[in-house]
């Protein structure tokens, strides 16, 4: 249920809105829109009389929210979240971009890349140092000693980091390190996990299940939401079909369906969509024609060599070239890119 509160609300109508709910066993979620503020009641009570609501003093109107998702539609908060870290934007008018190589692999290696990085003039690095991958024989990343390295590339370059948690035992560890905690596309539905995240004060950002609908991304969101974090990015990269000419079929009209939906910012991951260094490029600019928030893309100066994805990941000058060709195209869908 949302309810929605007069322009002119006073803070004591405001608050004897809440108390109201709160003694009906509600859940109040608060949301500060640009004009007026919006209260999001959470549980179960679908003969509840939204009259009891409507009547108090402050209140503009009352509506049940018919979505399964309720803290993560855009019935709850109108406008479009804006996650601010640091001297980044996600979410705003710009168009973020997330980039470095799949797996830290060693200390040159990451602070070669971080410096292709910065020099690009993006500001989150990305790189993971616990690898979920298919075979239990393939390079699993470096652990800690992983974190260690990207945090200190990262530090020396002025960037932002974002890295991959994949157990509840792992956050404390990987909170130190990293700036954005990322769930991938095996654990969107690791519903405990993400409650766990959901009590973390740093952004999280959900990558979508293998085959998961829409719906089922945002509902993996709620629950995030839901345990008190309202730092949520969610991110598209891409959902199993038959097709076997690319790794994943990229959904793009996810995008401007989630953003409709939603009001959480959508980042787009055309590496893992694709899986093939020669088409993230096109759908990367795709993506961004599309509207997403951000971009994340894998690179390598030596990805015939790289432990995992290497023939995902771009040479340094094809990324530079890429990042050209994705200024354009924001400028002429009025936006920006850093």
């Amino acid at each position: 249920m949302v309810i929605i509160l007069e322009k002119n609300a006073t803070e004591v109508q405001i608050k004897n809105v809440i108390k109201h709910l709160e003694d009906y066993g509600f859940e109040i979620h608060q949301s500060q829109g640009v004009e007026r503020t919006i209260l999001g009641a959470i549980g179960v009570q679908p003969n509840f009389d939204t009259r009891k609501i409507k009547i108090l003093e402050g209140v503009s109107d009352v509506y049940r929210v018919t979505s399964p998702y309720k803290l993560a539609s855009r019935s709850f908060h109108e406008d479009n979240t804006v996650i601010k870290i640091k001297n980044v934007e996600i979410g705003s008018q710009n168009i973020s971009l997330m980039v470095g190589p799949c797996s830290i692999e060693n200390e040159a290696q990451i602070f070669r890349l971080a410096e292709v990085v910065a020099k690009s003039g993006v500001k989150i690095l990305r790189g993971g140092a616990f690898k979920p991958r298919t075979s239990p024989y393939s390079f699993q990343g470096l652990g800690e000693e992983g974190l260690k390295l990207i945090r200190q590339a990262a530090d020396q370059f002025n960037l932002l980091v974002i890295t991959e948690v994949m157990q509840i035992d792992h956050i404390d560890m990987i909170y130190k390190y990293t700036d954005i905690l990322q769930i991938g596309a095996r654990n969107m539905q690791n519903y405990s996990l993400l409650k766990e995240l959901g009590k973390v004060d740093k952004a999280v950002m959900l990558k979508r299940g293998i085959a998961a609908t829409i719906e089922e991304l945002l509902m993996s969101a709620e629950y995030i939401l839901a345990s008190g974090n309202k730092n949520v990015i969610l991110c598209e990269r891409g959902i199993r079909t038959f097709e076997k000419y690319t790794r994943n079929t990229f959904d793009l009209s996810a995008i401007p369906v989630i953003h409709k939906k939603s009001h959480l910012p959508v980042i787009a991951d055309p590496s893992h969509a694709t899986g093939i260094r020669d088409q993230v490029p096109p759908m990367a600019r795709a993506a961004v024609a599309a509207g997403a928030d951000g971009i994340m893309i894998e690179i390598h100066d030596d990805p015939e060599n790289a432990l995992s994805d290497g023939p995902q990941a771009l040479l340094p000058d094809t990324y530079l070239n890429l990042i050209a060709e994705l200024k354009l195209i924001a400028t002429a869908i009025g936006r920006t890119l850093e």
